[in-house]
């Protein structure tokens, strides 16, 4: 089955193209590795994989 017809990859929403350069826009989990990003909140960031939570100082 294909995807949504008009739907683009999300994969624009993590990363930043400067020049020749890629960088990440939001932090990587550090349970769950490389590919698993985490959410950015009010007072901490949160993994939606693991659960893993850490909080803004």
């Amino acid at each position: 089955m294909a995807g949504k017809k008009g739907s683009s990859p999300s994969v624009y929403k993590y990363y930043k193209v400067s020049g020749e350069k890629v960088e990440r826009i939001k932090k990587e989990c550090s349970r769950c590795g490389k590919g698993v990003f985490m959410s950015n909140h009010k007072n901490r960031r949160s993994c939606g994989k693991c659960g893993f939570t850490e909080f803004n100082q």
